[in-house]
């Protein structure tokens, strides 16, 4: 099996930056409220008919400049995310076109915040059994579009993003391990109950805001801090590692007090924790993949380290992924 490994990165966040404050004069809550319980400050927005493959192709032309590739080079294109330009064709497929890599095979990965670390895992596959080259891994969302902006438990958490890496065969380091996992049974408890074959759209699901992301969010924490624990022991087990080996947690971005209790439980210092929630607010599939590259960018990352992430969401599901840099 050829080793497989990051050669580039990008990252795309729209213009728009909606403020706590800003928040404050929609709903009732306060940027106090917001920031204590979720360390958000700011999320960007898409712009008004700004879809997911937009967001998409801007951080994939970011990667691919980074990996000094061409999008003609691309074998094949993994997008992972939830809030597609439309329920079909896939968001890869669309962006396919958009980049001009006619040779790429396309696919979209439904993995919600744990969807990047499924997309990588998936697309290692092919390059580590020398089916393909060069992988283009995305993970984008414009979670505004199904956000409820009169809830005032959700619409406060997330926010628009894309992060792209691209995948190749590397001499040394690259992927280590992965571990995914998943709970169908309780998927009730982070859903959008209406617009697939269950509810289809209609006048009564429009009237009901069943089209927007419905969350039970005291019972996720508990359950996120407990999987997203146990996901990281596994990984780091079948490396044969520790936790001391590790020089950068990057987790998905869903609250800070989910990520330090993680920390917290995984013996991590907060100084070997990456986090641009504060920014960035929580952007599902694209949170994990923006974090990395913010990372690698600010040079967070360098040759050698020992990197992890680890996501868990909708589903539910989770997974985390070991890289040597």
């Amino acid at each position: 099996m050829k080793k497989v490994g990051i050669i580039g990165t990008g990252e795309y966040l729209p213009e728009k930056i909606l403020t706590n404050l800003d928040l404050e004069k929609m709903v009732d809550t306060s940027d106090e409220w917001i920031f204590t319980r979720t360390g958000i400050k700011e999320r960007h927005l898409a712009a008004p008919g700004e879809a997911a493959s937009d967001l998409a192709y801007e951080a994939a032309q970011a990667a691919l400049r980074d990996a000094k590739l061409k999008s003609g080079d691309l074998d094949l294109i993994v997008v992972a995310t939830i809030t597609g330009d439309m329920p079909f064709p896939s968001v890869a497929a669309i962006l396919q076109n958009k980049l001009g890599a006619p040779k790429a095979a396309c696919f979209d990965i439904s993995a919600a915040c744990a969807g990047f670390v499924y997309a990588l895992s998936a697309a290692q596959q092919f390059i580590a059994c020398g089916t393909y080259k060069n992988a283009l891994v995305i993970g984008v969302e414009v979670l505004s579009s199904v956000t409820d902006w009169k809830d005032r438990n959700t619409c406060v958490l997330f926010g628009d993003g894309a992060g792209a890496v691209v995948l190749s065969e590397v001499k040394s380091g690259g992927i280590i391990s992965t571990y995914l996992g998943s709970d169908g049974s309780r998927s009730g408890i982070l859903n959008m109950p209406a617009g697939g074959s269950r509810n289809p759209a209609s006048r009564d699901t429009v009237d009901q805001r069943l089209h927007y992301i419905k969350m039970q969010g005291n019972e996720l924490f508990k359950i996120a801090v407990n999987t997203m624990t146990s996901a990281a022991e596994v990984v780091l087990k079948q490396a044969g590692l520790t936790f001391q080996d590790v020089d950068l947690i990057i987790p998905h971005q869903a609250n800070a007090r989910i990520i330090m209790a993680v920390a917290k439980k995984l013996g991590i210092p907060e100084n070997k924790v990456y986090l641009n929630i504060e920014q960035c607010g929580n952007m599902s599939s694209a949170s994990t993949v923006t974090a990395l590259c913010e990372a690698v960018r600010d040079g967070r990352v360098k040759k050698g380290d020992i990197i992890l992430l680890d996501a868990f969401g909708a589903g539910l599901v989770w997974g985390a992924c070991l890289i040597k840099w």
